[in-house]
């Protein structure tokens, strides 16, 4: 039995401190985005809002689930929605908004989401460095970038990146991974390993 000392406590608790961090931060950064989240809406119309909390963010879930199946679904819905889209892409000022913006949110959801052709990327050749990336653009020959293709590459821990222009023979297909799990594994740092079922923290011993 190791003895008491002033200094075992304090590694004791340190240890078991950042134990504890690792454990309840996570959950508490997700609770307050979620809380972020649903307060900012719910302030929009602080009148309802402080009667019936959350009702103009349940609302506002509902009107936009029911606007996207409108959209999709209906002949007419479709016609409004495509008239809105090229009334604001045609906008001086409003379309340098609404187009980067409509771009941004599409790579990532909805039908035509672009992210999904994880690829290795060949970034260095001594020593031979690869990056987890997403092939964007498979022919750059409009602008005059022959046998080239455009590839993006997320930041670990981020939710930027930055895209790269470079010859089609440095990239090889993702062999092994869905397009998620590649991009959660990029987005992690690598930790979350290649399978969805992988942990992504495991407690120290």
């Amino acid at each position: 039995m190791k003895k008491l000392t002033f200094e075992n406590i304090t590694n004791f608790f340190l240890k078991n401190f950042f134990q504890g961090l690792l454990i309840i931060g996570p959950i508490g950064l997700t609770i307050f985005v979620i809380w972020y989240v649903i307060s900012s809406i719910d302030n929009m119309i602080p009148s309802v809002a402080r009667q019936i909390p959350g009702l103009v963010f349940v609302s506002t879930l509902l009107v936009t689930a029911l606007l996207g199946y409108l959209g999709n679904k209906f002949v007419v819905g479709r016609f409004f929605v495509d008239a809105i889209d090229r009334v604001l892409e045609r906008t001086p000022g409003i379309k340098h908004i609404y187009s980067p913006t409509k771009d941004v949110m599409s790579s990532f959801v909805g039908d035509k989401k672009k992210f999904n052709d994880p690829v290795w990327v060949k970034t260095n050749e001594n020593p031979e460095i690869w990056r987890i990336g997403f092939l964007t653009q498979k022919d750059m020959s409009d602008v005059h970038k022959h046998d080239f293709v455009a590839v993006y590459l997320p930041h670990s821990y981020a939710i930027s990146g930055w895209v790269i222009v470079t010859a089609e023979k440095n990239i090889k297909p993702v062999i092994g991974m869905t397009a998620a799990t590649a991009m959660k594994f990029a987005v992690s740092g690598g930790v979350a390993g290649f399978h969805s079922d992988d942990n992504v923290f495991k407690a120290p011993e």
